[in-house]
């Protein structure tokens, strides 16, 4: 524990007096295209990195084996979402390193791993993942890009890649492409796709970085967001690869990186929902307009702070159980994923861990960036029309955070993800285990005598809605015997009623724990305003947040026909 708090204090350091002044200039200056193979990053940017990796901490939970520190992943969620909270736009950079690493480790021979694994975990190198073409998004099955071979081992990848997130950069000599391809002869659709390692430079057996392999950039985009990180269009132009896994696996092979990145996305939701709760709270308690209603709270002034505002109270609420709760999400699946490299060799053990965090994703990918989404508009509300205002950045971070719902899948993908290929085609198993260990936890919590009746009362709604939950994807199920768009019309509402009932239990969790931490001494050391707090966010959540979980609980089994019916011809805007 002392080790972690040591971490923590030193990468709150570096965020607060490194990244976050970067954020504002991240945003104002943004990347600059110089030439095919070049690309520079705002002012600071390349220097904060430098820090970063020579200070260690991109290896800080990379395995021991390749040159990292082995710390638990959970500790690298830490410190990441406190870089991405001080700055986003700088923490997609070594974010995106950690989605190769897992990559290489799970799918490349011993040979690649050890030629490209170690400058990947220290950080000397940075890695990507290219799957996106000008004709596919999330439609992977029309991937164009060749992959020929060269006879020795090696293929020539010859392609065009967009939307690829720090595609080129000044950050590191050298960058790591994952490029989704199709060999000769491949099947058609995703059946069809492999997986290949394609440097930026060559590199020599000796490690040293040599020339350019065919990697070249077409273009930056021009973007709402983000603008501290290049977005690139990439033209493989018979770029060296390897094969990384099997012939044809491509997409089973990419999951593993591109799981790692719907977390990471999740982490945004939560870290912008942070930052903009943090800049509102501030702008709330200085800012004095009108006085309250329940009486005047400042006296010496003409007008008293916002904060008493009952509206004002409900937005800093609102964003401030976003963030705690989805951090505690977050926290939660981390934990499981610390034992999955360690399962890596025990295939029954790690495919139970890998199903657990196969079905919590799409939650936390697609309720958490849209949560954050939310957060961060309530930021600028809290505002008033000085949240418009450029120099206040609330609207930046809005702007940041709304590609969250976008990229790595929009929420829509999500919600298939989870309804269809995590619950519907594995016979409602995994919800089986999720929400009986909701009803088990709620249980607990209504059989403690010592925890206050709202809390109590709190776990009955949990209970009760783990059995809501069951029985609506049961019915669900029964729809799509009939019709086959049940599925698609109930995903969304789905996905968001599963988000706030596993939010509520783990605000639920935090009331218990600040409770019993309340009846008795505190070794911790926090004051006992931290846990009132807790308690006092949690009785919000459950009487203002969570009642929307019942709205969605109707939608999900909406008439199909409200939606279906309507022809395509009378969505015109001609009449």
């Amino acid at each position: 524990m002392e080790m972690m708090q040591t971490v923590v204090k030193e990468m709150a350091k570096f965020c607060e007096t490194v990244l976050a002044p970067l954020s504002t200039g991240g945003d104002r200056v943004g990347c600059k295209y110089v030439d095919k193979h070049t690309v520079i990053t705002p002012p600071g940017f390349k220097d904060a990195y430098t820090q970063w990796w020579t200070g260690g901490w991109s290896a800080l939970a990379a395995p021991e084996e390749y040159g990292g520190q082995g710390m638990p992943p959970s500790l690298g969620l830490i410190v990441r979402e406190m870089t991405a909270t001080a700055n986003w736009s700088w923490t997609m950079y070594p974010g995106l390193s950690l989605g190769a690493m897992n990559t290489l480790i799970m799918h490349a021979t011993p040979e690649l791993q050890k030629k490209y694994l170690p400058k990947l975990c220290s950080g000397e190198w940075i890695g990507t993942m290219c799957l996106t073409e000008p004709q596919c998004g999330s439609d992977l099955a029309q991937v164009k890009t060749r992959a020929v071979p060269n006879g020795d081992g090696t293929y020539k990848i010859t392609g065009t890649k967009i939307f690829i997130s720090c595609g080129e950069h000044d950050m590191t000599d050298n960058i790591v492409h994952c490029v989704l391809a199709r060999l000769p002869n491949a099947p058609e659709g995703i059946k069809g796709i492999s997986l290949f390692l394609v440097p930026k430079k060559h590199v020599n057996d000796d490690g040293v970085v040599g020339d350019h392999n065919g990697v070249n950039i077409g273009r930056i985009e021009n973007k709402m967001g983000c603008h501290g990180s290049s977005t690139c269009e990439i033209n493989f132009e018979d770029a060296q690869g390897w094969l990384l896994g099997k012939e044809h696996k491509g997409m089973h092979n990419m999951f593993t990186f591109i799981n790692t990145s719907r977390v990471g996305t999740a982490v945004q939701g939560v870290a912008a929902a942070e930052a903009s709760y943090q800049n509102a709270l501030r702008y709330a308690r200085e800012r004095c307009s009108m006085r309250a209603l329940s009486g005047t709270k400042n006296p010496s002034g003409v007008a008293d702070p916002i904060v008493y505002h009952p509206d004002v109270r409900k937005m800093l609420l609102t964003q401030k159980a976003f963030a705690e709760g989805g951090r505690s999400m977050l926290y939660e699946c981390v934990k499981v994923a610390d034992h999955l490299y360690t399962a890596r060799n025990d295939e029954a053990e790690w495919k139970k861990i890998d199903d657990r965090l196969g079905f919590l994703t799409p939650i936390l990918k697609g309720f958490l960036t849209e949560r954050g989404v939310e957060a961060a508009s309530l930021g600028m509300q809290v505002f008033g029309g000085h949240g418009y205002i450029v120099e206040n950045t609330q609207e930046q971070i809005f702007r940041d955070v709304r590609i969250s719902a976008l990229w790595e899948g929009t929420t829509g993908i999500q919600a298939l993800d989870l309804l269809g290929r995590k619950v519907m085609l594995q016979k409602l198993e995994p919800l089986r285990a999720h929400t009986k260990e909701l009803r088990q936890f709620a249980t607990s919590i209504m059989r403690d005598s010592k925890l206050s009746k709202q809390t109590r009362l709190h776990a009955v709604q949990i209970y009760l809605k783990s059995f809501q939950w069951h029985m609506k994807t049961v019915q669900i199920a029964k729809r799509a015997l009939s019709d086959r768009e049940a599925v698609g019309l109930a995903s969304y509402d789905y996905l968001m009623y599963s988000g706030y009932v596993t939010m509520g239990a783990h605000w639920l969790r935090m009331a218990a724990a600040s409770e019993r931490a309340l009846q008795t001494p505190r070794p911790d050391g926090l004051p006992k305003e931290f846990y009132q707090a807790k308690i006092q966010t949690a009785n919000f959540y459950f009487n203002n947040i969570l009642p929307r979980a019942t709205t969605h609980a109707k939608v999900m089994t909406a008439p199909i026909a409200s939606v279906m019916e309507m022809p395509v011809s009378n969505f015109s805007t001609e009449y």
